[in-house]
């Protein structure tokens, strides 16, 4: 079956991926060569469980977003990520889907901010990969499922980030959001993906519904680049958020960073320590 030699593929992949190599940081008691499942799991944003089955042939119907998300975490090449498309029953996506992948020079650059809170979000708003101390300071993205990696989703229908916001900061980012959202969505017609996302946003929020409606098109405001995050270990921290947007790939950077020195320095290197430790244990 080709959906079993999905499975196999995906297994044959995983277990020649050195850890290291995607960003896990190995054990001292390891034994495994490659990646663990619930590590590639927590990488691709799916349950360990899912996983196993597809790998066993159980699961016989793998999205295309779980595809893409699988050969990301992996950093597979490209001929390696057109056969996982093909053995899962997809085409690849084209031209007229959001793009999804990481390229890897953007994947360099992230490898060498390692230290820096980093994510990078494709053009609909979600999360497609974060390193470990923008998990540490923001909480894991692994443990976000479905929608909730989605930017517009999160504050409008789900519990929000750690970001502190004024009732005014919280309207006009919102609203950006929504038109970025917008703006999006009429670049990609044809994306099913963020169709079934801004279907799903209208039943559930509706200030989602106000803001799309009343949208005239207009470029979003900005709502600044300083970011006052509420950590649950340290408490505030205020820092610098850069935005670099990689326009060949339609994929945008997040960056938190704090003045050398500062108070907010110190706090968000206390935030990563000791998040990076409780991610490992």
């Amino acid at each position: 079956m080709e959906h079993s030699e999905f499975g196999r593929t995906l297994r044959r992949l995983r277990d020649h991926v050195p850890p290291d190599a995607v960003g896990v940081v190995p054990g001292s008691r390891r034994r495994a060569v490659g990646l663990r499942r619930e590590e590639l799991a927590a990488l691709a944003g799916i349950s360990a469980d899912y996983l196993t089955r597809l790998e066993q042939g159980r699961a016989t119907s793998p999205s295309a977003q779980v595809v893409e998300a699988l050969a990301r975490a992996l950093r597979v090449a490209d001929t390696e990520r057109a056969l996982l498309f093909r053995l899962a029953g997809h085409a690849a996506p084209g031209p007229d889907v959001v793009p999804s992948r990481i390229p890897p020079s953007v994947q360099r650059l992230l490898d060498r901010l390692s230290d820096t809170p980093v994510a990078v979000l494709d053009a609909a708003g979600t999360i497609l990969t974060a390193n470990a101390p923008y998990d540490a300071l923001m909480g894991p993205v692994g443990a976000l499922r479905g929608h909730e990696r989605n930017t517009a989703w999160r504050h409008l229908v789900g519990p929000g980030s750690r970001a502190v916001h004024s009732p005014a900061e919280q309207e006009a980012f919102e609203a950006t959001v929504v038109a970025a959202l917008r703006r999006t969505a009429s670049r990609y017609p044809l994306d099913r993906g963020v169709r079934q996302l801004v279907r799903d946003l209208r039943a559930a929020s509706p200030r989602f519904v106000e803001l799309w409606e009343s949208g005239d098109g207009a470029e979003p405001r900005d709502t600044g680049r300083r970011k006052t995050i509420e950590h649950p270990a340290v408490g505030r921290i205020v820092l610098d958020c850069d935005t670099l947007q990689i326009a060949t790939d339609d994929l945008t950077v997040l960056a938190y960073t704090a003045e050398p020195g500062t108070e907010d320095a110190e706090r968000l290197a206390l935030a990563v320590v000791l998040g990076t430790q409780s991610l490992v244990g």
